[in-house]
C-alpha cells in the first residue's frame, strides 16, 4: 500500500488573516510540501496540472523534475496529467526524460481535467473529451512502447517513421494511472490496458466510488489481465487533524467554510458524513481511512490533499507531521486485512522486473549533426531538394 499526498496548487486567501500568498510563495511552499512529505516517510507526492489563475499547477514536468532533485526515494506523479489537450508527444517526452533523471521515480495519473475553458485554450473541443483522451492515450502508448511510429488519427496531424527521445528508462514505459471522478468510459479504458484507476474521492459519496471502482474492478477482469482483486486501484482523501478532535474541527471551520471549492455550501457536518472529508483527531483519520476499504476492497494507493483552501504552509507542514505519527498504523492495518493475492502498487522497479530486466532503449540513429537528418532520408528526391536549396 503506498501513502501519500496531492496538490492541486491553489492560490487562496487565508480567510483567518487574510493574506493571499504570491505565486512564487505557493510555488516554493509546494517544493517544501513534497520534501516534508519525503521526510516523514511517504510514497508519493503528485501535483495537479492548471493552467489558469488562481492555480500555479502548470509545467508540472518542470516542478516535478526540481523535486526530484533534492529528493531519493518519493514517488514523483501527477493528479493529472492532461491528456485531453497536451499532445501525447510531449507528455511522451515529458515524462520518459522526468524518468531518466529521477532513475525511476516517476509515473502520472491520466485525466481530463476539471476547467472546461482549457479546451479552447490548448485549440480543442470539449464536447470531444472523452474521444481526446481515448485516442491521445492510444498514441502516448505507442510512443514509449514502439522506436518507430507511423499514425493517423482524428486529432492531431499525423507521424510518419517518428521516435519519441528520450526512449522510456530500461526500456519501461512509467506506470500509469487513469483518473476519473464521474466517467465510467474512463475506468473502462484504465481497464482495457490493464492501467490503475485512480478515483479522487473527495467529493462524492462512498456509494459512487464503490459503483465506479467496482465497474473497473470487472472490466479489468474481463480483459483478462488477473482476477477483479488484481486490479490496480488508488483513492483520493482529505483531511485536517489535531490531537484533539474539537480543536481540529474549530481550527479547520473557517478555512472549509470559504474554501472556493465548497465554501458557503453544505455544514462541514453534513459534509464530511457525505464524502471521506475528515476533520477531528489522528485516530479518527485513521479509522475512516481504514472504513475505505469496506466499499472499494483492497487498493494500492492512497493519496490526501491536505495543502488546499489558503491554509498557511506552517499548518501543512504540521499536518504532514501527524501524518507521519499515523503512517505506521495505516501501513499495518492495511496490510494486516489485505486478501492473498493482492498485488502491491507497480514500482519502476516491479516493470523493470516483470519485463525481464532492464534494457538499454536508446534508439542509436545516424544523423547529421546540423540537421538531424539520417543516411536513408537523403535518398529521398525532395529531402536532396531541399537541402539543395531547390524548395
Amino acid at each position: 500500500m503506498q501513502f501519500g499526498i496531492f496538490t492541486v496548487g491553489d492560490v487562496t486567501t487565508d480567510p483567518t488573516t487574510g493574506k493571499t500568498p504570491t505565486e512564487h510563495e505557493r510555488i516554493k511552499a509546494t517544493v517544501e510540501i513534497a520534501k516534508k512529505a519525503e521526510e516523514i516517510g511517504l510514497d508519493v507526492f503528485a501535483t495537479g496540472e492548471h493552467h489558469n489563475p488562481p492555480f500555479i499547477a502548470s509545467a508540472p514536468t518542470t516542478t516535478l523534475a526540481y523535486i526530484g532533485a533534492q529528493t531519493k526515494n518519493i514517488i514523483l506523479s501527477t493528479s493529472t496529467t492532461l491528456i485531453t489537450t497536451t499532445d501525447p508527444v510531449l507528455i511522451a517526452e515529458n515524462y520518459a526524460k522526468l524518468q531518466h533523471l529521477t532513475d525511476g521515480r516517476v509515473d502520472l495519473m491520466m485525466g481530463r481535467g476539471n476547467t472546461g475553458p482549457v479546451y479552447p485554450w490548448f485549440g480543442k473541443d470539449i464536447r470531444q473529451g472523452i474521444n481526446l483522451a481515448v485516442e491521445n492515450y492510444a498514441l502516448l502508448r505507442r510512443l514509449w512502447t514502439e522506436d518507430v511510429v507511423d499514425w493517423q488519427g482524428r486529432f492531431r496531424t499525423p507521424l510518419q517513421g517518428y521516435t519519441s527521445t528520450p526512449r522510456p528508462l530500461d526500456g519501461v514505459a512509467p506506470f500509469v494511472w487513469h483518473g476519473s471522478i464521474r466517467s465510467p468510459e474512463i475506468a473502462e479504458q484504465a481497464a482495457y490496458y490493464g492501467d490503475g484507476f485512480f478515483h479522487n474521492h473527495i467529493f462524492w459519496p462512498a456509494s459512487h466510488t464503490k459503483q465506479m471502482v467496482a465497474l473497473y474492478r470487472k472490466r479489468f477482469a474481463h480483459y483478462g489481465h488477473g482476477t477483479e482483486d488484481q486490479a490496480i486501484v488508488g483513492l483520493g482523501g482529505q483531511f485536517f487533524m489535531r490531537k484533539n478532535s474539537q480543536d481540529a474541527k474549530n481550527e479547520f471551520r473557517p478555512y472549509f467554510d470559504n474554501a472556493p471549492v465548497y465554501g458557503h455550501g453544505p455544514s462541514m457536518e453534513d459534509f464530511t458524513e457525505a464524502t471521506p472529508l475528515t476533520v477531528g483527531s489522528p485516530q479518527e483519520v485513521i479509522e475512516r481511512t481504514l472504513s475505505f476499504r469496506e466499499y472499494v476492497g483492497d487498493y494500492q494507493r492512497q493519496l490526501y490533499l491536505i495543502d488546499h483552501a489558503g491554509l498557511p504552509l506552517k499548518t501543512v507542514l504540521e499536518q504532514l507531521d501527524l501524518y507521519g505519527e499515523i503512517l505506521p498504523t495505516l501501513r499495518k492495518e492495511f496490510e494486516s486485512l489485505r486478501k492473498p493475492g493482492v498485488p502491491d502498487a507497480p514500482t519502476h522497479a516491479s516493470l523493470v522486473e516483470k519485463a525481464g530486466g532492464p534494457h538499454d532503449s536508446t534508439v542509436y540513429a545516424a544523423g547529421d549533426d546540423a540537421t538531424g537528418t539520417s543516411d536513408r532520408d537523403l535518398d529521398d528526391p525532395e529531402v536532396a531538394k531541399v537541402l539543395e536549396g531547390e524548395l
